[in-house]
């Protein structure tokens, strides 16, 4: 199955051209609970540019999806600086869009695959604006769902049915897409073929994406950047990396490998100095 396409969107176009970057944090305060409050986020700094694909890399508990929740507007921080496109975060926007973990959760079951698509459009109210049959089948050609919009998600699998939140997502045309461990919950295999169908979307469309995870090699598979997050209390990001290597990026390539080695040593609480060693 390819879904790669041939060229971007005017709307891709625009937001490519935009200058700055999307999210801009500083100094990131995240306190829950008042009589015993707890410090999930501390001093955290970050900007995502436009376009970039961020993944946010950590053990379990040390606040990826806090974090997550911030940029995405479903919390409000304790302190310090959280802005997109410059602007202060106040809540949720149609422009940044999350995808969970569990699929079942988010898609209705009764409905079809096509109409989950169409569900997306209607819940922003652009349903019947002009040009939204066309974007519908353009989101569905793109995820490999055409051949599959009159079933419900109980007769698709389990990667189609993420295949399926990603399609509805596109179609209302978000800039950014917010994905908290999507791929966590499929096989091996599956996994694999989730990463490449998500790589060609986001080549395509060039969305920015930031992409939680505890799995170094998805990461590595995935990111232009990774932000590597202290383990809690008080989280922050602790450490960047870059990762230059092209896509199709092949888990057995020695760079990935030495990579691999130097993020699990910094998972690990061990210094960038000594990690290289």
């Amino acid at each position: 199955m390819d879904m790669r396409a041939e060229a971007p969107s005017p709307r891709t176009e625009r937001a490519r051209r935009r200058g700055g970057p999307v999210f801009s944090i500083k100094g990131l305060l995240k306190v829950f609970g008042d009589d015993k409050p707890y410090v999930a986020l501390k001093d955290v700094e970050l900007t995502v540019e436009n376009g970039e694909f961020l993944c946010l890399l950590g053990a379990s508990g040390c606040g990826k999806s806090t974090l997550l929740n911030l940029l995405a507007g479903f919390e409000k921080p304790s302190g310090g600086e959280l802005l997109y496109n410059s602007k202060p975060i106040a809540g949720p926007g149609r422009e940044r869009v999350m995808f969970f973990q569990d699929a079942n959760a988010a898609l209705l079951p009764w409905q079809t695959v096509q109409q989950n698509v169409e569900f997306g459009l209607k819940l922003q109210g652009l349903l019947h604006n002009q040009g939204w049959r066309e974007r519908i089948e353009e989101c569905l050609e793109l995820v490999g769902l055409a051949e599959h919009r009159h079933k419900v998600p109980s007769e698709i699998s389990g990667g189609m049915r993420q295949r399926l939140q990603i399609a509805r997502a596109l179609a209302v045309e978000p800039d950014v897409l917010l994905m908290d461990e999507p791929f966590a919950a499929l096989d091996a295999i599956t996994r694999r073929r989730m990463h490449e169908a998500l790589l060609d979307v986001w080549q395509r469309e060039k969305r920015t994406v930031v992409f939680v995870t505890h799995d170094i090699m998805e990461a590595l598979t995935l990111a232009d950047r990774i932000a590597v997050m202290s383990v809690g209390p008080g989280s922050r990001i602790a450490h960047i990396i870059e990762i230059k290597q092209p896509r199709p990026r092949n888990p057995a390539d020695p760079e990935l490998g030495h990579l691999f080695a130097h993020l699990e040593h910094l998972l690990h609480g061990v210094s960038p100095e000594e990690s290289m060693q």
